[in-house]
C-alpha cells in the first residue's frame, strides 16, 4: 500500500509544468490587487470569432514560459471585446455599445485595444500600476515574441523602481 502511495507522488511530481494554469483574472480583480501587490496588468482583448485570438488562446497562452512569467510577475486578464458586463474602472462604468444586429463593441475593449483610430483583434495592452498604457499591441504573437514584449516590460518596470523609490 505503502508503495502504491509513493507511486502516486512520485506521478504528480514529476508531470511536467506545461500542466500549469494561466492565472487569470477579471479587469476589477486585477485592478484591485494591482492597489494591494503593485504588478503590471496584461489585458488580452479577443473575440470568440476572430481566428487568431483561439491560435493564441490555444497555442501562446499554452506555452509553459509564458504561464510561468504572467502568473509571477502580472495579472492577466482576457478581455472579450463583445462582452455586455459592465465594467467599472476609475470612476467610470463602461458598457456595450451595439453598433448593428448581434454586433457591437464593449467601451473599454475600444479604450484598451484602439491603436492608429482602429480596433483590430487580437490586442495585447499592458497597464502599469498606476494603470497608464506601457505597450499595445495589435496581432497574432508567437510565443517568442511575447516573451520578448513581457521581459522587455519587466526591464522597464524594474528600472521603475530603481530610479523613482516611492516614498
Amino acid at each position: 500500500m505503502k508503495k502504491r502511495i509513493f507511486i502516486v507522488l512520485i506521478f504528480f511530481w514529476t508531470i511536467p509544468s506545461g500542466f500549469a494554469q494561466l492565472k487569470s483574472y477579471t479587469f476589477e480583480e486585477a485592478v484591485q490587487l494591482t492597489k494591494e501587490n503593485p504588478k503590471p496588468i496584461v489585458v488580452f482583448i479577443h473575440t470568440n470569432w476572430c481566428k487568431y485570438c483561439k491560435m493564441m488562446e490555444n497555442s501562446t497562452f499554452k506555452n509553459p514560459e509564458i504561464i510561468s512569467i504572467l502568473n509571477d510577475n502580472f495579472y492577466f486578464v482576457p478581455l472579450d471585446a463583445e462582452t455586455k458586463t459592465d465594467i467599472s474602472y476609475e470612476n467610470h462604468t463602461f458598457k456595450y455599445l451595439p453598433n448593428g444586429q448581434n454586433t457591437g463593441i464593449h467601451e473599454l475593449a475600444t479604450a484598451l485595444a484602439t491603436l492608429n483610430n482602429e480596433v483590430s483583434y487580437p490586442t495585447i495592452t499592458i497597464l502599469d500600476k498606476k494603470n497608464s498604457i506601457l505597450l499595445q499591441k495589435q496581432s497574432y504573437l508567437k510565443t517568442k515574441e511575447l516573451i520578448s514584449i513581457l521581459k522587455k516590460t519587466l526591464e522597464l518596470a524594474i528600472f521603475e523602481k530603481k530610479s523613482f523609490p516611492n516614498p
